[in-house]
């Protein structure tokens, strides 16, 4: 590639997640950021969540499996 080429530059998905809660935003930058972080809590929550009941499921199928073994 020579030098009068231009380069081709892509945006990082953090970059067009960013532009694309500012779009939905009208172009205010503050409350992009807000419901941005709003919306990675709420998934973080979903997540933990999730964790739990896995470890419940978990923790239940090691108790049944020790009562098995009497």
């Amino acid at each position: 590639m020579s030098n009068s080429e231009p380069m081709e530059v892509r945006p990082s998905e953090a970059e067009r997640i960013a532009y694309a809660y500012r779009l939905a935003a009208q172009g205010n930058a503050w409350a992009a950021l807000v419901r941005a972080i709003e919306d990675a809590l709420r998934d973080l929550a979903a997540a933990e969540r999730r964790l739990q009941q896995q470890e419940r499921v978990i923790s239940r199928g090691y108790v049944r499996a020790r009562l098995g073994r009497r």
